[in-house]
């Protein structure tokens, strides 16, 4: 399915991130892992399964760690200057990494809000627009994908950061599409509903909802949705079958929000 030849994936030492990091090096793509340096061990691990299970299948796909926060320019800037000396090129950037916060509007804290907006927003900026640059030097297209979530869709109680972070990301996928069409670089988002992860387990939490019993009853489909559920969209967006799609935001949250 895969035509392309270098993806990034950054988040990718859990959850979601991993899961599309294993795709896309399944589908036959190099993938530069990326993740904050406290989740180096979790990296390498990664690396590891991926060049471990690709040499078993006779591929040549390989992995590549780089560590780095993704609200730093200079990060980033590093980051895909790894990429192309490591891989001679790249072609998919997978802006997946964020955070989570949990709390009312009146009772925010301002620190913890500015950090999130930073990583969820920024971060997906600073990723793209390097990855533009990239891509836009090599002259042949590429493909660019951002984690929006069903609280871009909606907002719910506690969420008013978290929320805000996931609308402005269709924002910034939409502007981009515009922007970057004319050099045949596709930009899209998948929009994940209660994934089993980490991150939704925190926010039903928040709510002192049973996690199995709620994202169940969320969903019309009546289960709790997995990483590969958002790994196998992401593989379809950054593939040549998606070739006349950009600028959209994929749902994957069982039937959670109905658009």
């Amino acid at each position: 399915m895969i035509d392309l030849k270098t993806a990034i994936v950054t988040g990718a030492a859990r959850g979601i991130g991993r899961s599309i990091a294993l795709r896309l090096a399944s589908d036959g793509m190099n993938v530069v892992v990326n993740d904050i340096e406290a989740n180096t061990q979790a990296l390498q691990e990664l690396a590891t399964e991926i060049a471990n299970s690709q040499a078993a299948k006779g591929s040549s796909a390989n992995a590549h760690v780089v560590t780095g926060d993704v609200s730093v320019s200079s990060d980033v800037q590093n980051l895909i200057k790894e990429t192309v000396s490591k891989f001679g090129s790249l072609d998919v950037m997978v802006a997946n990494a964020g955070i989570l916060m949990m709390s009312r509007i009146e009772e925010v804290d301002e620190d913890e809000w500015d950090k999130l907006i930073s990583v969820n927003i920024r971060g997906t900026m600073l990723c793209f627009k390097y990855a533009a640059q990239q891509m836009i030097s090599q002259g042949k297209g590429g493909c660019m994908l951002a984690a929006s979530s069903i609280a871009g869709r909606r907002g719910h109680a506690g969420g008013c950061a978290y929320s805000t972070s996931k609308f402005a990301i269709r924002g910034l996928v939409q502007s981009s599409a515009v922007d970057l069409g004319k050099y045949q670089i596709r930009v899209n988002a998948y929009a994940p509903g209660f994934i089993d992860t980490d991150m939704s387990r925190k926010a039903l939490d928040y709510a002192k909802a049973d996690y199995e019993a709620a994202a169940k009853a969320a969903s019309p489909l009546g289960r709790v949705g997995e990483t590969t559920d958002i790994s196998n969209l992401a593989s379809f967006l950054v593939s040549s079958e998606s070739s006349f799609i950009t600028g959209q935001t994929y749902g994957a949250c069982g039937g959670f929000y109905l658009d």
